[in-house]
């Protein structure tokens, strides 16, 4: 009886983490310019503009792109596997390698939306982000 109350109780905590990761606002990610790089064989660049709700959070993921976030508005808290997480603030930067597992990537405010411009440097026709579990 006592692991069919674990299963319960465990299942029931993956059904609630669900539920609050697909009511969670995400964040909204609107192509601006894509570009093939003819000197960079196989390479291209692509400029993104990227809204996070208030209160929203990335899923871990990676790029296998060179990624070069700027903050045009607001705070967002963002680490790589391996490094220290940094809140950033309109103005400021942020640097993803092809190699880096982008484990956090959130708006650091509740209330304010923060906007981002992302350029990378990717694969042509690579995706854009992978999902890593």
């Amino acid at each position: 009886m006592k692991s069919f109350t674990l299963v319960v109780a465990l299942s029931l905590c993956a059904l609630g983490t669900a539920i609050a990761q697909a009511a969670a606002p995400q964040a909204e990610v609107q192509e601006v310019m894509k570009k093939d790089l003819d000197d960079l064989p196989g390479k291209e660049g692509l400029l993104l503009r990227v809204t996070y709700p208030p209160g929203s959070s990335d899923q871990v993921h990676r790029h296998d792109a060179h990624g070069f976030v700027y903050v045009q508005e607001g705070s967002v808290v963002m680490q790589v596997r391996g490094g220290q997480p940094v809140t950033l603030h309109a103005g400021q930067g942020f640097y993803e390698g092809p190699n880096d597992v982008h484990v956090v990537g959130r708006n650091a405010s509740k209330t304010k939306p923060a906007k981002l411009v992302v350029f990378l440097v990717k694969g042509r026709g690579a995706p854009v982000l992978t999902l890593v579990p």
